[in-house]
């Protein structure tokens, strides 16, 4: 297809004519079947709202079909409708339309896409299991073509997926508001988003799917870097030598090997998909695959023995890792887990013993014994996990529900207090006060030329702004600052782009807001093409999740969710390209509410003016909410961003000496 054909595609939208039906292709890493959950009623209803989308002369075919994915998938998915074109990032000169924002947004939602980036492409799933960016390939389409058209005194507004339509605004708006899961909160149960999915009415878009700003996996590679560099930092151990044993290799997860031999460990990471551990293994994410256990441990210790930097997939499940590395008496220093726990009974997790093909059988056939066997594998890893514990291994909660997961499956991860758990979570032991408190997260951008020059360039730009920023630092943040230097100059050599020309770094206010400034400047200058900032709404002030983002937070206050709420309302006022809030993410359905934002530089004085008064607001409303919870680290960086910024007033709590509540 060349570029008019493609063109012509996405301004077409829904075709008059119906495409032919497309083979279901095997070789396709594909979502699992959805368990049978509608009613005979609610299945005619999912139809209905499936049809809507076509002229009445067209009902009579595709409810037939339709009426088929349903009963085979789970899932209306519309696979009639997928487009013949190549799905990848393309150069925004290539997109259609009347707007540069508008292309920039159609460049990131086809990143998305990419097969090379999505975890089940064919089913419009970027990762985690369930996280979407549309419901349908009738909505990828329409949504396209609405951008195609769209002008910039036009706003597009998404309804978890369904284009409801371009509305006049101007041109200081958001050109895209997006919605995924917002639930009334007594339906927000994981067995409603399964209900509601099904009946095409709702999607989970994750954190960065369903807001078109996912970068692959190398958004999670920086992140696990940092957690895996101070996690050995908290022991008081180097990396050289020591082990990382983890789980999970789809979608996020996949960055975990690449960011234990980026800090310089040895890192283990068990997968029970081979589709996937194989991919990981051709994009050299891993360097080498066990499917036996006694191999497995023999080329551990050897990698011990000769300090090796490699990362290791065992095709299998954890637990038998954790158990097997018990009974040799293998020591392993951190020990983690990252496989889609707030997806655990639709292909998150995997129960041991069981193959995974007979694990998907069972998953959408006999979903309460698939629940049961899930959770015996849960008190059975908690317990070698435990085990290895009591021995000295550093075991920590990598936000993904493992904890709040195990607790409900029976196992002993209880504190004494049997309120909280007895082993920390990454947040609150590590990116909280050492990260989030300062201001510190992961800021990111997208060249959209396309050009690996242009990320290059914009890679060395960043570079010397942190290492001026750095030379006036305070001596509070000089490590944050120098782990982000040390990152940014190995970039290029640790080959991380996987789909656009991306780029990732953690940064405060400050650091975002000069950075943002360069790029401008360098686009308005000729040096670069445009540029997409975004974050993950991993960050500072994006999420409200009291098992993640937000542990770290003692005031009673981590249940609510009015930081994500005002940072996308702010957000979208202050210049935003697009912003978007979801209910889930990473630790599941009813359990987060996450807040983004995605910017399009394009070198002007408006993007200029918009980049500073956003940025600036993105992450100061997270301080602010982390000093009133009495965060120490928080209360200094408010502080600071006050001195900095005179316009800038905020409540600073006042402490309480505990000896005047103990006397009472």
């Amino acid at each position: 297809m060349n570029l008019n054909e493609f063109q012509q595609d996405i301004i077409t939208g829904i075709p008059a004519i119906l495409p032919a039906k497309k083979e279901y292709e095997l070789a396709m890493n594909h979502a699992p079947k959805r368990k049978e959950i509608l009613s005979p009623e609610e299945k005619i209803l999912a139809l209905k709202n499936a049809l809507r989308y076509f002229p009445k002369d067209q009902h009579v075919e595709l409810a037939t079909e339709f009426s088929e994915e349903l009963e085979k998938h789970g899932r209306i998915y519309m696979y009639r409708f997928r487009p013949d074109y190549k799905m990848y990032a393309r150069p925004i000169s290539e997109y259609p339309g009347k707007s540069l924002q508008a292309k920039a947004i159609m460049l990131m939602i086809q990143n998305n896409l990419d097969y090379a980036v999505a975890q089940h492409p064919h089913e419009l799933i970027t990762y985690g299991g369930n996280g979407a960016v549309f419901q349908n390939w009738i909505q990828y389409r329409l949504t396209m073509k609405y951008l195609s058209e769209m002008e910039d005194d036009q706003t597009l507004v998404m309804y978890s997926g369904h284009p409801l339509g371009l509305f006049p605004s101007h041109k200081d708006a958001p050109r895209v508001v997006v919605t995924n899961g917002m639930m009334i909160p007594n339906y927000s149960k994981p067995d409603d988003w399964e209900k509601f999915n099904a009946l095409g009415v709702t999607q989970y878009g994750q954190m960065t799917a369903g807001s078109y700003m996912y970068i692959g996996p190398q958004g999670i590679v920086h992140g696990t870097t940092i957690t895996v560099l101070n996690g050995f930092r908290k022991i008081k151990k180097e990396p050289g030598g020591n082990i990382f044993v983890t789980s999970g290799l789809g979608g996020m997860s996949g960055a975990q090997p690449k960011a234990g031999t980026i800090a310089g460990c040895i890192t283990v990471c068990a997968e029970v998909n081979p589709k996937i551990t194989r991919i990981r293994l051709e994009q050299g994410w891993v360097h080498e695959v066990f499917e036996e256990l006694d191999s497995l441990v023999k080329r551990v210790r050897e990698a011990q023995d000769n300090k090796e930097v490699v990362s290791i997939a065992y095709l299998g499940n954890v637990v038998d890792v954790w158990e097997k590395f018990d009974a040799e008496n293998l020591h392993i220093d951190l020990g983690s887990d990252q496989t889609s726990l707030h997806n655990p009974w639709a292909g998150g997790y995997y129960p041991v013993g069981i193959s995974f093909e007979e694990s998907n059988r069972l998953m959408a056939e006999d979903p309460e014994q698939f629940r049961q066997k899930v959770q015996e594998t849960l008190v059975r890893h908690a317990a070698a996990i435990n085990a290895h514990t009591a021995k000295g291994t550093y075991f920590f909660d990598y936000g993904n529900a493992f904890l709040l997961e195990t607790s409900r499956a029976g196992a002993d991860v209880m504190a004494e207090n049997g309120i909280d758990f007895k082993y920390p979570s990454y947040v609150q032991d590590i990116m909280g006060p050492m990260c989030f408190d300062y201001g510190f997260g992961p800021f990111r951008w997208v060249c959209a030329s396309g050009k690996p020059e242009d990320l290059e360039k914009t890679d060395a730009i960043a570079c010397a702004v942190l290492e001026e920023m750095k030379q006036n630092s305070p001596v509070e943040i000089q490590q944050q600052m120098a782990d982000n230097i040390q990152w940014i100059k190995g970039a290029q050599e640790n080959k991380l782009v996987v789909g656009s020309q991306a780029r990732i770094l953690y940064a405060d206010a400050e650091g975002r807001m000069k950075i943002a400034a360069a790029f401008n400047d360098a686009i308005s200058k000729g040096m670069i093409g445009p540029v997409v900032l975004g974050r993950d709404h991993h960050d500072v002030s994006g999420t409200d999740s009291p098992y993640r983002e937000t542990s770290n937070i003692y005031d009673g206050s981590r249940f609510t969710a009015d930081m994500a709420i005002q940072n996308v309302i702010g957000d979208s006022f202050r210049g935003a390209t697009w912003v978007s809030i979801h209910n889930g993410g990473g630790v599941g359905w009813g359990e987060v509410i996450n807040g983004g934002f995605g910017m399009l530089l394009d070198g002007s004085a408006d993007a200029d003016r918009k980049l500073k008064s956003m940025l600036h607001w993105d992450v100061n409303n997270g301080i602010a909410r982390r000093n009133w919870a009495r965060n120490e680290g928080a209360i200094f960086a408010i502080k600071r961003a006050m001195e900095a910024e005179p316009k800038l007033k905020v409540t600073i709590p006042e402490l309480v000496d505990d000896e005047i509540l103990r006397n009472l």
